[in-house]
Order: structure tokens, then C-alpha cells, then sequence
């Protein structure tokens, strides 16, 4: 069961990212953004959650640096304004033409979310 907010302490759980990197990475990347409570904790929500995992995968898997990783988002958030990566149907011949190695990253990927979703 997916939750509408998730606690500091839950994402830490669930991405194996301490919490102390989790609020640096706050002050680094605006992208990451959660909300607070009036007592001022933080809840995490899915697109959150999503962040994290993108920023877990370039900075821990492909090893980028921080002002890569920013670099990265930030084209990322460029391309889904001007409307380059709009969503359509990936037909049969799109998936042909994925690389070995992006088709790798993308297994990857859905085996992260998987065990992400049946730990929730």
C-alpha cells in the first residue's frame, strides 16, 4: 500500500540513504523539495521519494558528483518544460532500439522499484 507521505526515517529505511544525506541533499538540489509539518519534520511524497532514487542512482551507482548530478536534474527539468520529453505509446521498434546498456539500467531500475514496493 502506497502512502501520501512518507517520514525521513522511512526513506532512509527504504533507500538505504542516511538521514543526514537525505537533508544535505535538500540543501543542494532544489528538485528535492518535501514538505514539513508544523513541527517541522519532514514528509516525503512519492515524486519525493522519486528524487531520491534518481539522485541515489547517479551519485551512488554512476558515480557522479554532486554539480554532475545537478547538471543532470537540471537538463532533465529543461527537456519536460520545452515539452523534448513528452509522453507517448513505446512501440515495439522504440524498444529494439534501446541499447544493451540502457536496457540494463532500466532492469535495473524496475527491480529497485519493486523491492521498494513490496517493502512498503
Amino acid at each position: 500500500m502506497k502512502k501520501l507521505y512518507y517520514s525521513i526515517g522511512e526513506v532512509s529505511k527504504i533507500t538505504g540513504i542516511e538521514a543526514h544525506v537525505l537533508r544535505y541533499w535538500e540543501s543542494v538540489f532544489p528538485e528535492l523539495n518535501p514538505l514539513k509539518g508544523k513541527s517541522g519534520n519532514r514528509r516525503y511524497r512519492e515524486q519525493d521519494l522519486a528524487v531520491v532514487l534518481e539522485l541515489q542512482d547517479l551519485i551512488h551507482t554512476k558515480g557522479y558528483r554532486t554539480a554532475g548530478a545537478q547538471k543532470v536534474l537540471k537538463e532533465k527539468a529543461n527537456k519536460s518544460n520545452s515539452g523534448e520529453n513528452s509522453s507517448h505509446d513505446v512501440t515495439t521498434a522504440d524498444r529494439r532500439e534501446l541499447s544493451p546498456e540502457l536496457r540494463r539500467e532500466l532492469t535495473e531500475m524496475r527491480h529497485l522499484l519493486q523491492a521498494i514496493s513490496q517493502k512498503l
